[in-house]
């Protein structure tokens, strides 16, 4: 009895280990090739449950997602003008045809990768020898990249691989090139800040001279304007004058008289010499005899 139970888990047992040999899954993001003996029977790009036959059958899984091929240093790379340039490049490609990836590569990313950075080199070498400096850095860059994503293509399509992009990340000169380019840009640009300088210094001396010269205008015009009206002035006081002297002689003769008198006496330490018979003191001999009249 217990031998017959023991047969009977046994049965179930080896049946249990047949059928999960059996099974195997396959992920959205991978292929799976089922080989039997070592040859490629099927190739499974959908995900699901499947069913092999143990022991005469094997899976082997391929990633499906887009994988990077990113160069550990930069390649140095000639240009037409024969200047050196350091290129720091990478590779975005997926394996599109599972059964041709392993017969190429035996299914081997490495050698994918070898064989991909192998072509990509090549590609931009040859898209780099025929352009200058300034056009691989700026001037022709995305149409260098297209370029050389569809030559690496046609080749990696024979390994069952598609090139999905190729990017220049960086593009440099060699350290010393870059000093000796550091130290020309450095020269030119001092060379334009002299210029600059210069023709700034010139420019503030136009304007220095002209704005002199528009002050001496303007003086000119003042002191001119000024000296017409001064002598509309005195033209009119001589008027004034004239006028008054005109209608009273004497009253005139006798005011000014007056106005010389204040202006020569204005200080009790002011001194004046002058002959005791001077016109200066007509009036005030004139005053005295009056008061002598006056008092006789």
């Amino acid at each position: 009895m217990r031998t017959g139970l023991n047969f009977t888990a046994a049965i179930v047992a080896a049946v249990l280990v047949a059928l999960g040999s059996s099974i195997f899954t396959v992920d959205q993001r991978q292929y799976a090739i089922v080989f039997q003996l070592g040859e490629v029977r099927e190739v499974i790009s959908a995900p699901g449950l499947y069913f092999k036959w143990p022991l005469i059958q094997n899976v082997r899984y391929f990633d499906k997602r887009i994988l990077t091929l990113d160069a550990a240093e930069p390649e140095l790379f000639i240009t037409s003008e024969k200047k050196n340039v350091l290129v720091d490049s990478f590779v975005k490609w997926r394996i599109v045809d599972p059964r041709l990836y392993y017969v190429s590569v035996e299914g081997d990313e490495v050698r994918a990768k070898t064989r991909l950075a192998q072509t990509v080199n090549a590609g931009l070498r040859e898209e780099f020898g025929k352009r200058t400096i300034h056009e691989v850095v700026s001037g022709e860059r995305d149409k260098i990249m297209e370029e050389m994503r569809k030559k690496a293509d046609l080749d990696a399509l024979t390994i069952g691989v598609h090139i999905v992009d190729v990017r220049v990340k960086r593009v440099d000169l060699p350290t010393e090139v870059s000093e000796s380019v550091y130290r020309r840009m450095e020269a030119e640009r001092k060379r334009v800040a002299n210029q600059l300088r210069s023709e700034g210094f010139a420019e503030s001396e136009k304007i220095r001279a002209d704005a002199d010269k528009q002050r001496e205008v303007i003086v000119a015009e003042a002191y001119r304007e000024a000296q017409k009206v001064k002598g509309e002035g005195d033209a009119k006081a001589t008027a004034t004058y004239a006028q008054a002297f005109s209608q009273n002689p004497e009253f005139y003769a006798f005011y000014r008289s007056l106005e010389a008198y204040r202006n020569s006496f204005k200080s009790k330490s002011d001194v004046i010499v002058v002959e005791p018979g001077s016109d200066f003191f007509k009036y005030m001999k004139s005053v005295g005899r009056s008061s002598d009249k006056a008092g006789k």
